[in-house]
């Protein structure tokens, strides 16, 4: 699944949107990419010279992750908001040009809340890692 097909399914749009490519889901977890490419608009301004991805933004794109497989679950929940993360930690950066891989699987859900186990990785290093948790608003406009 490309980015015109993931803006289907989310509401977020350049330079919020933080997912480029959907590699692989089920029910439970999806895998998905994002392209770390010198000119997205935040890495100039974040240590301009030595780039590196914020770990802020890296906790955004796994939300992103976690809200499209809700999506991709029921496409009633096409608008997901982002409630918390705990006990994220950040292992390693990344920098452009890499690719984050980002990997999200359901732990628990009740009542239109999910809770997600989190992980980024950059080819087989794991950078960032954590729980986070979205709400889903049925039938968004």
């Amino acid at each position: 699944m490309d980015k015109e097909e993931i803006k289907k399914l989310l509401l977020h749009r350049e330079p919020f949107l933080m997912v480029d490519k959907v590699i692989s889901h089920t029910d439970t977890q999806i895998e998905c990419e994002l392209f770390l490419d010198e000119n997205l608009p935040f890495f100039k301004g974040h240590f301009p010279g030595q780039p590196i991805m914020p770990g802020v933004l890296t906790c955004e794109a796994l939300a992103q992750t976690g809200g499209i497989l809700l999506a991709l679950k029921n496409a009633s929940q096409n608008k997901m908001f982002y409630l918390a993360s705990a006990n994220m930690k950040y292992l390693k950066v990344a920098r452009p040009p890499e690719t984050l891989k980002l990997c999200v699987k359901i732990v628990r859900s009740f009542n239109g809340l999910y809770q997600f186990s989190a992980t980024a990785y950059v080819d087989t290093d794991k950078i960032a890692e954590g729980t986070i948790v979205l709400a889903a608003a049925k039938n968004a406009q």
